[in-house]
């Protein structure tokens, strides 16, 4: 039997028609999926990476998939006059950007008394710095002039905690800054209608992770340190997108959501 009153009163609260995402680090991987999340919810995509045959291919199966518009944008994150010719190369086509995804990111591994100071420059610079260089262009150039914005920060529940099986001291340091950042520009912005917050990833597949993921080691690590004894799978980050996403979610802001089977719940 049909519910006529829940189908008369339904509402897509992710609906994102109309609107128009950046998404970096959007060439594989979880910003090619979260691209595509958003695209199925009727946003614009704004591919933005390095690899400009990448993005030509993301765009376009995007396109082809979910008939919004899109745009492939070669952009380094590291450098600033890149990061403001990105958007301003956005605004000339679209007019306006309401989401970013800042995805682009990178993973020194190795015991922190080994790590250089150009290993430990370099991680800061791209996952920290670089995530501040995109909001900070967007901000100024689209989000505080509309008075609107989502701000959505890829950190990791290593942002969050430390770990014993794999050095990354700089890649903890620069996540956790990004988890901070995303609070700082949260109290400043609010006021301007923007909204930031911060995703922060367990165990996922990457081009960066997959062979350490695939290592027997971390399999048995895994069942021993995650509650649900598994990986991430592709598509389990695209709800908390589309969520942070959402004009409906304009009085969350702030907060850092780990997607982590429960890893730093222990």
């Amino acid at each position: 039997m049909r519910n006529c009153f829940l189908e008369e009163n339904a509402m897509n609260y992710f609906d994102l028609t109309g609107q128009v995402a950046i998404v970096t680090g959007c060439s594989t991987g979880l910003g090619v999926q979260m691209a595509r999340a958003l695209a199925s919810q009727g946003a614009a995509i704004v591919a933005a990476a390095r690899r400009q045959n990448l993005i030509d291919e993301v765009t376009q199966s995007i396109e082809k998939d979910f008939g919004v518009p899109t745009l492939a944008c070669k952009c380094d994150i590291t450098d600033t006059n890149q990061v403001e010719a990105m958007v301003d190369a956005v605004l000339a086509k679209f007019g306006r950007v309401d989401i970013l995804v800042n995805n682009a990111g990178t993973g020194a591994v190795a015991p922190a008394e080994d790590i250089s100071d150009d290993q430990f420059d370099w991680e800061m610079n791209v996952d920290l710095f670089g995530s501040f260089r995109v909001a900070r262009a967007v901000a100024k150039k689209a989000m505080i002039p509309a008075k609107y914005g989502r701000v959505i920060n890829i950190a990791s529940m290593y942002g969050l905690v430390g770990n014993k099986i794999a050095g990354s001291a700089p890649y903890h340091a620069a996540k956790g800054g990004l988890v901070n950042l995303t609070r700082a520009l949260a109290a400043e912005w609010g006021k301007y209608g923007i909204t930031v917050n911060a995703i922060c990833p367990g165990y996922f597949y990457t081009d960066l992770t997959r062979d350490t993921l695939n290592s027997d080691f971390f399999r048995q690590n895994a069942v021993t340190m995650i509650p649900e004894e598994r990986y991430g799978e592709e598509g389990e980050l695209d709800t908390a997108t589309l969520f942070f996403a959402s004009p409906k979610s304009a009085y969350v802001t702030g907060t850092a959501l780990p997607v982590d089977g429960g890893y730093t719940a222990m």
